[in-house]
């Protein structure tokens, strides 16, 4: 029994440090320009270590995007906690995101080479299994309390979180300061659009 959990104990060690190290070296340098064996050196194990735990640089790749979308969204999460309501929450949500996309490892890993190394389909894929849901439950909550205008759900959270991806990689593909301001504001205008008209 205690040789199973020290061998379990090791084994999230080795996984713990692969993602570690992987993170690092794609946020800093690109997925193409990272090697398994430079990987492997930071992480201080083998590459049959590596194989035991991830399929290869690719599947690698795809836990650290996904490490890095649970935090962001977790993150976001805790900027709503201190919202007004949930149409704050979401113009605070929408804030902080922008900013997080600003990080070399949100920028490069999630948003410029997420989409090229899996895929458009498994990217987003991913990026709803997290951002969707936190979308959704925002949205219910504001059209429960009526600061949002009542609708069909679903469709209402796609285009949002839609809308959100390509504000986050026109402002990731950019320098532009001026840029990443005006995209700020044209999300705050969409955002003030969910508000409930007067009749």
């Amino acid at each position: 029994m205690e040789l199973k959990s020290r061998r379990a104990i090791h084994a999230a060690d080795t996984r713990r440090a692969l993602l570690t190290a992987g993170r690092r070296c794609f946020a800093r340098q690109g997925y193409a320009a990272t090697s398994l064996d430079e990987i492997c050196e930071r992480a201080r194990v083998t590459k049959g270590a590596l194989y035991h735990h991830f399929a290869g640089k690719e599947d690698l790749f795809a836990a650290v995007y996904e490490q890095v979308e649970a935090e962001l969204v977790a993150e976001i999460g805790q900027v709503a906690t201190v919202a007004a309501d949930p149409l704050d929450a979401l113009h605070r949500g929408a804030a902080r995101f922008l900013e997080a996309c600003r990080r070399p490892e949100v920028q490069r890993i999630t948003l410029i080479d997420a989409p090229s190394v899996l895929g458009w389909e498994r990217w987003r894929e991913i990026g709803v299994s997290y951002g969707f849901g936190l979308i959704e439950e925002v949205l219910r909550a504001g059209m429960e309390q009526g600061v949002i205008e009542t609708q069909p759900l679903r469709p209402l959270t796609h285009l949002l979180l839609g809308a959100m991806d390509e504000a986050a990689m026109l402002v990731a593909r950019s320098d532009d300061p001026e840029l990443r301001e005006q995209v700020a504001g044209s999300i705050d205008r969409y955002l003030d659009t969910l508000a409930p008209r007067s009749s």
